[in-house]
């Protein structure tokens, strides 16, 4: 991103070249004895006249006004080894490749470190859509069609159509608004671990008016990804849907599994979009490419953090859904047993509001997590794709980082 410091374009990465060496520094001057040609110089020291130094932190050579070395210099190989010195930490990750606890825990970091701002956006957009929804349920959508279990052939293909197109009515307008909410939490909490990375506070306002000009771009993205996995399902399901009997029931199941695989694979293919755009400025269709040039040979472990985040989401739902769940019941009703038995669903506004209040925490614990884990998936596959790490050292400020690449 060349407006935003630590955000480089995409086209100056390692990883879009031919050979891969852009950005490596080289001497500015060739070093005196040097031959023009590359080769060695015939002016070398006699063999065997060097020798480890014996205080450890100095280099060979040095004397005592010579300013001490960095830790694990001056040492020799073997048992005690100092190795490199530790990647630099201006914000809430290292500025090294990452492991998994480090995108876990960077991300945790990002919501205890600016709690204000992440909770402030996360929680806003979670109550006003919990309202929105319960509204919905109570006012709007159809009751769900009832079924009778004792119903047999072509009744009971008919109540379970009716059922299925209730249940249609009464998840897509919800699912709509919850895909509404993502967008402008994911939009502004991307620029709130962006900055976080480089040890960057940022207000809410600063957030949303970076955040702002990309809604519309991405609300594209969504949608397009979104109609993706529709037409994939209907492909794969609508051979099946079409022969009667027991082998279009077959052909229908098998057709639903190849979709899912196919959609799973876009899913992990193209997850890396939604930052791109945001933090590189991309139009749709360059993030979706640039989503791919980056998971391109990383699929598994991509697919394997974001199955760890769905795991970790879902924990947190039951932790909390259900105790509140449980209590919506017994402050509902007249007590479980008589919910557990009763064939009545109308709920009352008790319910909805007790488990409302369950679904705005859990919202507003996940939505900056998962934005969090996503945020740094792209931060993690570009310092290990494109050396991100030298240009987010020297956005920071870095003491040894403040000389561009060339």
């Amino acid at each position: 991103m060349n407006d935003s410091p630590g955000w480089a374009s995409p086209g100056s990465a390692p990883s879009d070249d031919q050979d891969g060496t852009a950005g490596i520094p080289r001497p500015s001057t060739p070093a005196e004895g040097d031959r023009p040609d590359g080769r060695w110089s015939p002016a070398q020291p006699p063999a065997g006249q060097w020798s480890p130094p014996s205080a450890p932190g100095r280099r060979p050579g040095t004397g005592p006004g010579m300013p001490p070395t960095p830790p694990g210099w001056g040492r020799a190989p073997g048992p005690g080894w100092g190795g490199p010195p530790p990647a630099a930490k201006p914000g809430v990750i290292p500025l090294r490749p990452l492991g998994v606890g480090e995108i876990l825990d960077g991300a945790v970091s990002t919501m205890r470190t600016h709690w204000r701002t992440v909770l402030g956006v996360s929680l806003t957009v979670s109550v006003v859509t919990e309202i929105l929804v319960i509204l919905l349920q109570r006012y709007v959508l159809p009751e769900p069609a009832s079924i009778d279990p004792n119903a047999v052939g072509a009744e009971a293909v008919r109540q379970a159509g009716d059922s299925l197109r209730s249940e249609l009515f009464s998840t897509v307008p919800a699912s709509v608004i919850a895909m509404i909410a993502t967008l402008l939490t994911t939009s502004v909490l991307t620029v709130v671990i962006s900055r976080s990375v480089l040890g960057r506070s940022v207000t809410l306002r600063e957030a949303w008016s970076e955040a702002r000009p990309r809604l519309l771009p991405l609300l594209g993205l969504t949608v397009l990804l979104s109609a993706m996995v529709v037409a994939i399902m209907a492909v794969g399901l609508t051979p099946g849907l079409l022969l009667p009997g027991g082998l279009g029931a077959a052909l229908a199941f098998l057709g639903f599994v190849a979709a899912c695989v196919v959609a799973v694979w876009l899913w992990v293919r193209f997850t890396l979009a939604a930052p791109a755009l945001m933090l590189e400025r991309q139009p749709i269709l360059t993030s979706l490419r640039r989503s791919a040039k980056l998971v391109k040979g990383s699929w598994w472990r991509m697919f394997g953090m974001l199955l760890l985040t769905g795991v970790l989401i879902f924990v947190l739902t039951l932790i909390i859904a259900i105790p509140f769940g449980i209590i919506a019941v017994t402050v509902d009703s007249n007590g479980l047993s008589e919910f557990l038995n009763s064939d009545s669903t109308d709920f009352g506004w008790p319910f909805l509001i007790i488990t409302g209040i369950g679904e705005v925490i859990v919202s507003t614990l996940a939505y900056p997590f998962t934005a969090g884990v996503m945020a740094l998936l792209y931060v993690d596959q570009r310092i290990r794709r494109e050396a991100l790490d030298l240009d987010l050292a020297r956005a920071a400020g870095v003491p040894g980082y403040d000389t561009p690449r060339s």
